[in-house]
Formats: structure tokens, sequence, C-alpha cells
């Protein structure tokens, strides 16, 4: 009862606001004459203070010191009447307010008749560096920001090609008209009775909330999962190695006495037969490409996911070439079909879960070299992949896993000239200008395929094209929080530094001094790296083609390793209900056939190039096989 007392006037407040604003004007009477009788103080709230005509007056203030370039005015406003909750917890608020500093940092530069007055720009410059070096260090390790850190040091910001943005005749008005839009939210918010802002933050918000981390550790298991595989399988490679290690300090030991080396030993070092596994049944794949076509979106949706199990949960080896030779002999994806309807025309499906489970079937071929061969043979798969990534809009997974098929593709010659030819690095530029909007996998997929098409004589004349964007782009990507994403950026600025014209804009931006503030910050195999990259920039040689990626169409290098990543099953879409078939049960008991597993030699690869870790890579990658460590 006490806690009650200590608060009543306060709580009464809060009802008597509430009653004000929804304009129950004879309850607020007769509440307001019943508690003077009973002699209950009313507490005035501070969201009833704040009303219409001040909120206007200090909007009105805050657009006009903004359109004179009154600095000191307009944050002094800003500090006074913008809750610092907002400005210190706020994201919106925090980007606003960086884009705020740099309008009034560089107000004079642009509507100055003449040369502008010397010491107040220096004065407007200081504050902004003063700013940068207190509040705005909080967004330095955003890639939105980077380049803006760089603006104090900068003689001349008109002509440099990084702040190019800032003095077009848009930028201003649309930063003018975002301050407005926020000024508007928040007295709006302001006005708003604090009963219904307490209701709404701990209904809504609690839920959103909720969602967030749900998603949050939904995503932090998948990567545990990833990361406990790559530990044991790490664990089993060391002991081993200890095992190997102490067998041959005895037969070392055995020997020097002059005895022969234990068969222990010669068994330990021999090539490990693993297992037999046994085969998986044969399909009828005929029928089952029928249903495909024509059966009901949820049938071809569990098909779809029941044929990928096969391939990602098949043991590798003998057990998983069996079953890619078996779709690939039956053509189960109809690239050799001429047909009007076809298994592949799913990409185009109008059900999102049957183009998003037809895309990581087709990423899970592409994840085999043999795969790779099967779908390169009809162009059309190429255009129709390419076609469904930039329409794609509505589902993130969907445009993953047509994204990771390409960027597979990229691994073979014929693929990557007819990527380049049909403008796909002009996208992949676009895409990347916004990395904070990118998952992942799209990021780290995105970057690779870059990088893989930039290692091409075309690649790098198409990136010659839009040099400033290409190297804007990547300078900005240098500095991302995804360290995975860090090889590819290396190496795709190694590559196309090897073109003059690049070169010579590398430099007029001031690339050389950029690329040393991430070698203050890089670790050891990214400092080498980066070092590599300023020694191409300062280079006036044209590069050995013996190093760069051969142009020759008839050879493929292709790296004959298969990588079947964990983000191929992830986030399923479609569960069996009670009695519903799925998986290996759904294929074995409604599509069992006769003997339409066949056995096929595998293709061997050419010998691995390998290169330093210390150098930018030269080689085509996927980032499934250059995460295993395989030779590039």
């Amino acid at each position: 009862m006490g806690d009650i007392l200590a608060h009543e006037s306060e709580l009464l407040g809060l009802v008597k606001e509430y009653l004000d604003f929804a304009e129950f004007e004879d309850t607020l009477k007769t509440f307001s004459k019943e508690c003077k009788i009973k002699g209950k103080p009313l507490c005035k709230t501070a969201g009833g203070s704040l009303r219409d005509s001040k909120s206007l007056t200090i909007q009105k203030d805050l657009v006009a010191a903004f359109d004179s370039g009154d600095q000191k005015m307009f944050f002094n406003l800003w500090e006074e009447h913008i809750p610092s909750s907002i400005r210190d917890g706020d994201s919106l608020a925090q980007k606003l307010e960086f884009y705020l500093h740099i309008h009034f940092a560089i107000y004079l530069l642009k509507h100055s008749i003449g040369r502008p007055d010397r010491e107040e720009l220096e004065e407007r410059i200081s504050y902004f560096k003063t700013y940068l070096e207190t509040k705005g260090a909080a967004l330095s390790q955003t890639t939105e920001f980077l380049p803006f850190y760089a603006l104090p040091f900068v003689p001349n910001p008109m002509v440099h090609p990084s702040f190019k943005e800032l003095f077009q005749d848009s930028w201003t008005p649309e930063l003018k008209l975002k301050l407005e839009k926020f000024l508007a939210l928040i007295f709006k918010a302001s006005n708003t009775p604090k009963l219904l802002t307490i209701y709404k933050e701990n209904g809504q918000s609690n839920k959103e909330i909720l969602q967030q981390l749900h998603q949050q550790l939904v995503e932090a298991e998948r990567r545990s999962m990833t990361y406990l595989k790559r530990y044991n399988k790490i664990q089993a490679d060391y002991h081993n190695l200890i095992g190997v290690t102490a067998e041959l300090v005895d037969s070392l030991e055995a020997t020097v006495s002059g005895k022969m080396a234990s068969t222990m030993l010669r068994a330990s070092l021999a090539p490990v037969r693993l297992k037999d596994v046994p085969l998986l049944p044969s399909l009828d794949y005929e029928k089952l490409k029928k249903d495909l076509i024509w059966g009901s979106d949820r049938l071809k949706a569990f098909l779809l996911q029941a044929l990928r199990w096969r391939l990602t949960t098949s043991h590798p080896g003998e057990q998983r070439e069996t079953v890619l030779q078996a779709y690939i002999s039956n053509d189960l994806l109809d690239c050799h079909s001429h047909s009007q309807r076809s298994v592949l025309q799913l990409l185009h499906s109008k059900s999102e879960v049957v183009r998003q489970y037809t895309a990581r079937l087709v990423n899970a071929f592409a994840s085999l070299a043999e795969g790779r061969l099967y779908l390169a043979q009809n162009t059309m798969v190429l255009r129709m992949l390419e076609g469904r990534l930039k329409e794609e809009d509505k589902d993130v997974i969907t445009r993953e896993n047509v994204l990771g098929a390409l960027q597979k593709f990229s691994l073979r010659r014929p693929l990557q000239t007819a990527m380049i030819q049909d403008g796909l690095i002009f996208w992949l530029i676009d895409i990347l200008k916004e990395p904070d909007c990118l998952s992942d996998y799209t990021l780290e997929y995105s970057v690779a395929l870059l990088m893989n098409l930039c290692l091409r004589s075309a690649g790098k004349n198409m990136c010659a094209e839009v040099a400033g964007l290409v190297l804007k782009v990547l300078s900005d990507l240098l500095g991302h929080e995804n360290h995975e994403i860090q090889p590819y950026v290396n190496g795709a600025l190694y590559s196309i530094l090897s073109i003059p014209s690049i070169r010579e804009e590398a430099r007029a931006m001031g690339m050389e001094d950029i690329l040393r503030c991430f070698i203050k910050e890089g670790n050891a195999e990214m400092i080498r790296q980066i070092e590599f990259i300023i020694k191409q920039l300062n280079s006036e040689e044209l590069p050995d083609g013996v190093l760069e990626s051969d142009d020759d169409e008839d050879e493929d290098d292709e790296e004959d390793h298969d990588t079947m990543e964990a983000d191929l099953d992830k986030d399923e879409l479609i569960q069996p209900q009670l009695g519903e078939l799925s998986g290996e049960k759904l294929l074995t008991t409604e599509y069992l056939g006769i003997m339409t597993n066949t056995g096929k030699v595998r293709r061997k690869g050419l010998a691995s190039v390998q290169w330093s870790v210390d150098e930018p890579l030269r080689r085509p990658v996927t980032p499934g096989g250059h995460r295993n460590g395989y030779p590039v």
C-alpha cells in the first residue's frame, strides 16, 4: 500500500493525461472533481507539457538553423530537445546526426560565393574532427561512414572521388527531408500520452525482442554445429598425428638399435580405407520427374527436399558419387530437355517454397565438380539462374542459393566468360554498395564471385568502365566486420590493379593511404596481402601472364574439390504432418526403381596450383573450398 501512495500522484496524472488526449471531457471533469474532493494531488506529466504549438516552433527553429548553416544554434536545440536516450541509443538518430555534422562541416564549401572564409571553414572542420574523435567514434566500424573519417584531412574534398555524392545538388535536400521526417516523428512521440507509451513498450516491443532473440538463437545454433564439425575433424586429425608420431619415434629408436621398422608403423602410414558404405536404393526417375512437373506444390517441395537430402547427407565417396551419377544419367533437372515444361522451370514457380527448394537443389548440384559439369552443358541453366538472382526480392534464402550456385559456376572458364558478358559484375557492384543490408552468406559469395570474375582480362576491363565505383566499394569492404570476405576483397583489388587506368584512378582517390590504415589494424596474413596490393598499385609494369587466370576457353583448371556446405539444409520451410512421408522414406516408399544407379569413373582434376597464403588469391575459389583449406 505504501508503494501505491508514494506514486499515487504520478499515476493519477497519467490517467488525467490520457483522458485529456482521448478527449473524454465529461469523464475528465468528473475525475478531476472527485480527486479534488478526496484531496488527491494531480501530478503534471512530462508528456502533457509539450503541446503542438511548442513542438512546431522547435521544429521550425531546427530546420531554419539547418538552412542557414548555423551550426551552434542547431546543435544547442538538438541536444536540448531531442532526448539523450534517442540520440545515444537509436541507430537512425545516430546516423542522421553524423550526416548533419557533415552538412555543417562542408556548408561553406557548398554555399560560399567565391572562396569561403578560411578561418570559419577551419573552425567547422575542427568541430567535425572533434565529433569524430568523441561521439562519432561509435560509427567508425560501420562501412557506410568509414570514408568520411578522412574528410577533415583532405585538402579539397570537392574534387575527391570519395566525397563526390556530398557535393551533388540532391544531397542537401534529401538530408533536409530526412531531418524533417525524423523531427515530426520525435515530437509526435513526445505528445503521446505516457500511459500509452508504457503499454506499447511492455506489449509489442517484448514480442519483437523475443522474435529477434529466437532468430539469433537459431543462427547461433547453426554456426555452433558448423564449428563443432570442424573442431571434431581437427581433433581426429590431431589424434591420428599424435599416434603416427609416437609410432615413428618408437621405430626410429628401434632402427638405431638395428631392428626393423614395426609393421604397426607401416600400417599407420598406409592410406586409411574407410568401411564399405552401402549404396542407396535405386529410384524411378520417370515417375519422380512427372510428379515434380505435374504434382501439387506441397508434393514438389517434399520431393525437391528429399532429393537434396540424398546428396547432402550421403557419405562422401562412392555413395555420394553414385547418387549424383544416377541424377545426371537420368537427367533429373531436365538440362537436356527441350520441353516447355521442365524441372528447372520450377525456379520460376509461383510457390515461394518450390522456388526456394529448387534453388537449394541446384546449389547442391553445383557444390560437386560433376554436378557443375552437368549443369554447364546447357547455357539456359546459367541464364535462368541469372534471371532468378536479379528478380528474386521476396525470399532471401532463394537468392542465397542461386548466388551460391553461380559462384560455384565461376570456377569454370566458359561460365565465367558468359557471366562477364551478361554484365553480372555491374549487378554485384551495385548490391555490394550496401553490404550491411546483406546476409553473411550473400555478402561472402557475392564478393567471392566478383573476385573470380575479376581474375579474367574481360572482367578487369569491365571494372575499368566504372573504376571509381569499383574501387570505392572494395575499399569500403576492406573495413567490414565480416573478416571471411577479406581474402576475396584483397584478391579482387590485386587483380584489377593490374589495369593501368584503374591504378591511376586508385592513386587519385588516395588508395594507398586507405590501405595503410588497414595495415595498422589487420592480422599478419592480411598485412602481407595488403603490402602485395600496395606494390601492385605502385607498379608501372604489366602483370606476368603466367600468374593471371588464363583466358584460354579450351582449358578448365577447376580444382576437383567437392564442398557440400551446411547452409544448404538450414531453416527448412516445410515439416511433414502426421502420416505424411518425407525425405528418404518418401523416395523409397513411393518412387523405388530398378537398377537406375550407374557407376562412373571419377574425373581426375588437374594438378593443384598452389600460392602462398601471404599473397592475394589469384585462382578462382569458392568460400567453402577456401575455408576448408583446399589448395588454391
